[in-house]
């Protein structure tokens, strides 16, 4: 177990710079979790802290020692893949055993941590079994069971539920989760799917072109999201934004007038998260709505509010009566999230 220190690293290959200086300091047994789009830099960021990417600029230090120029295997770190990366021919237990036994770990030793692991991850009956033998979930238990039974100082996880069914991801989700907490690891887990960093994070990092957006615990993130990326990245369904203007002290959207704010007068960017609308309490907002997706404890609604694109989450069903209707709507100001239009950065 080690702490880990991410310092201004930055990652080119040729003149294209794909990191563009991410800094986070993660804490000893802490769960972060690397979360954005395909192509944001997630995994090359992961790999670098692994070793299987140069590092152009910055500094990583595990355990508060420099690593930049260490070998994988010579980083005290384990890897968990989304390929499962399991040698076909062996057996469960040799799987899992094999890391230590090249790394010439005494073979009273390989068999009790290999038992161990084993317990955990409640592979006991199939330590015999070869992996086309397994469940896709009993297989990334294998893959665990084999970066468990290094005792690494680092976990790193690339993704490693991709692969998996819905309902599958659900369970292995809280098992590694419960896992990574009862051992104490300090880990590294990247991911496309908000809902798994949302769950599974103490606090995630969201990444977007190469630049860490914003790091912070998952409600910090949902509730004060720090950029436009940030706010409609995180949240599902996404949050809207609309066009707004701020005039002395109050916002407008496309002339209807919604509660008191504290921001600078001038055009502004509006967003309002559709859990946070509430239908008939009010007549702040009119949606054309256009469709609805009945869900059973609540319906989406689908339309246009001041010509753009508006998404409503409104509890129970709602029937549409006809293509277009108008249905009156408001939010709490502080359910509202205010960005600047030019940069796209929080205001409020």
């Amino acid at each position: 177990m080690a702490n880990l220190s991410i310092k201004n690293v930055e990652k080119r290959f040729g003149k294209t710079e794909v990191i563009h200086g991410v800094s986070v300091d993660v804490e000893d047994g802490e769960f972060i979790v690397i979360v954005g789009p395909s192509g944001c830099g997630k995994s090359t960021l992961l790999r670098m802290v692994a070793g299987l990417e140069t590092i152009s600029a910055g500094q990583i230090d595990i355990g508060g020692e420099r690593v930049n120029e260490k070998e994988p295997m010579d980083r005290d770190i384990a890897m968990v893949f989304q390929n499962y990366a399991l040698y076909p021919h062996m057996s469960v237990r040799k799987n899992m055993a094999y890391g230590l036994k090249i790394a010439k770990v005494p073979q009273a030793d390989i068999e009790r941590k290999v038992a161990e692991a084993a317990r955990l991850l409640q592979l006991e009956p199939y330590l015999d079994r070869k992996p086309k033998e397994l469940s896709g979930g009993q297989r990334q238990r294998v893959a665990m069971g084999r970066a468990i039974v290094r005792q690494p100082a680092i976990f790193l996880f690339d993704e490693p539920l991709s692969n998996l069914d819905a309902k599958l991801r659900v369970q292995m989700r809280l098992e590694i989760k419960q896992l990574q907490a009862n051992l104490g690891i300090t880990s590294l887990y990247v991911t496309h799917d908000q809902v798994e960093a949302m769950t599974m994070a103490d606090r995630m990092i969201v990444m977007n072109a190469g630049i860490a957006e914003q790091i912070g615990t998952p409600l910090d993130v949902y509730e004060k999201p720090q950029t436009l990326f940030t706010a409609q990245f995180i949240g599902s369904p996404a949050m809207n934004i609309v066009d707004g203007e701020v005039k002395a002290g109050a916002i407008y959207i496309g002339g209807q007038k919604l509660g008191p704010v504290k921001a600078p007068d001038g055009p502004i960017k509006v967003g309002i998260r559709p859990e946070h609308i509430v239908r008939g309490a009010g007549d702040e907002l009119t949606m054309n709505v256009y469709q609805s997706e009945p869900l059973g404890a609540n319906t989406l609604l689908h339309g246009k509010l001041n010509g753009e694109p508006f998404t409503a989450s409104v509890q129970g069903v709602h029937r549409l009566s006809k293509p277009g209707e108008e249905l009156r709507l408001t939010v709490a100001p502080s359910n509202m999230h205010l960005f600047d239009a030019k940069t796209g950065k929080r205001v409020n």
